[in-house]
């Protein structure tokens, strides 16, 4: 049994990606970040960060004690080595998946995360780092719509932790100002991400906090 600590923001989607397709048994503990739920001091010892998600893996390969992962991208790497599924073995497939996961770890997420701080959430218009951000996500678009014009997932030709980490951060393309449709990649890749079953369960996960 996987605990997912969890609050229904893209990274915390992520998680719910994998553990769906993986069909792996999870208790999701809500972080009501919105309360201040993440400063929690129960929370702050699976998460010293205080940012979701986090996971406590009670039965981890090999067994022993239980461990405790924080960060998004070291969570989906975690659980990709835990059951062998949805990262290549080899050396040039397993290099192709974690660059484009590092990708969005370092471009995708930060850029549109400040996209929709300013252009949503900043208590006073600053239409400079909005400008700049918007843009910025809109390069990156553009950069993964070419990656995606001759292979049908990011890291090639099997769905895997690269497409989970990039998927929720796509969703909200109308708010960041985007046009999805002007990228045909990228819209196609999208659109068979969200048809498959395990996604929809996922953001069934999410509908079910609200």
């Amino acid at each position: 049994m996987i605990d997912f600590y969890y609050w229904t923001t893209p990274n915390g989607h992520k998680v719910t990606l994998f553990l769906e397709e993986a069909g792996l048994p999870y208790r999701v503990i809500p972080i009501d970040i919105a309360k201040g739920a993440q400063f929690d001091p129960a929370f702050l010892a699976v998460a010293p960060n205080n940012r979701i998600p986090a996971i406590v893996d009670h039965e981890p390969t090999g067994g022993g004690e239980p461990i405790a992962l924080f960060e998004s991208g070291a969570i989906l790497l975690y659980l990709a080595e835990k059951t062998g599924r949805f990262l290549p073995q080899d050396l040039r497939g397993r290099t192709e998946a974690l660059t484009w996961l590092f990708w969005q770890m370092g471009g995708l997420g930060p850029m549109a995360g400040q996209n929709h701080h300013f252009s949503i959430y900043a208590p006073e218009r600053i239409p400079y780092a909005t400008e700049r951000y918007v843009r910025e996500t809109g390069r990156l678009y553009g950069v993964l719509d070419r990656r995606l014009a001759d292979r049908p997932f990011v890291a090639g030709d099997d769905y895997g932790i690269a497409d989970m980490a990039i998927y929720p951060w796509i969703v909200p393309w109308h708010a960041q100002q985007q046009d999805l449709d002007a990228h045909p990649h990228l819209r196609r890749w999208f659109d068979a991400v969200a048809a498959r079953p395990a996604t929809v369960r996922a953001y069934a996960v999410a509908d079910s906090m609200a």
